[in-house]
């Protein structure tokens, strides 16, 4: 394979949701994996933790989700209260091009839903990982555990694979714990990640993803 410089990972890293059935093997996983502990992390707490599963053990978990109603309360807040406009605008934008590329009309609220539940499978991913770490953890180590992840992800691009993140599968908490034997009074559970080669035919896979100029976000001084 040929090798994939930092900026290319980067830029070819997309949320698939698409994925063909093609095996992951357990050694590119682990090695990615392995790569992916040096990670920064603040005061070297290095808190996340993962369990990783496929084939028959994933496919238990994903039946028992489809069985189960989303837990209430949810693990934690996937969006800030009284949020401004600006962001969740930048939601909307995104979900319209999402939804375009399947074909999903904007007023057609039961396709909608449907889709937004194939998160229940991970879109088809053969693989995932499930995140989780210490309650003791505040909002600095979160943080160490988001680094962890983009590394992993980026890793994956690497290795000719490509990953969903999934913040959607906190809605099923603790039923996931208690299926990979995880305390639910020691741990949060903060998300899955799909991972497998993507489907490159799939439009959803493809459409245009929309970013915020940099001078919008970044000022610079003394150069």
């Amino acid at each position: 394979m040929q090798s994939m410089s930092v900026t290319q990972a980067v830029t070819s890293r997309r949320t698939v949701r698409a994925f063909l059935d093609t095996p992951v093997p357990l050694e590119v996983i682990r090695r990615v994996l392995d790569t992916a502990r040096m990670a920064p992390s603040g005061c070297n707490f290095q808190p996340w933790e993962a369990t990783v599963l496929t084939g028959g053990p994933l496919s238990e978990l994903q039946g028992l989700m489809r069985q189960s109603p989303m837990q209430d309360p949810p693990e934690y807040a996937i969006q800030p209260r009284d949020i401004p406009a600006m962001y969740t605008d930048r939601l909307v934008q995104m979900g319209a091009k999402q939804y375009a590329a399947m074909g999903v009309a904007r007023d057609d609220t039961e396709a909608r839903q449907a889709k937004i539940m194939e998160n229940v499978v991970s879109f088809g991913a053969p693989v995932l990982l499930l995140c989780y770490f210490p309650r003791v953890m505040g909002p600095p180590q979160w943080s160490d555990v988001g680094m962890w992840l983009q590394t992993i992800m980026l890793l994956l691009r690497e290795a000719g694979l490509d990953s969903c993140p999934q913040e959607f599968l906190s809605m099923y908490a603790r039923l996931i714990k208690e299926f990979i034997g995880v305390d639910d009074t020691t741990h949060v559970f903060f998300c899955g990640m799909g991972i497998g080669y993507r489907d490159p035919e799939a439009p959803v896979n493809n459409f245009e993803r929309g970013r915020v100029p940099l001078d919008e976000q970044v000022r610079f001084a003394g150069f």
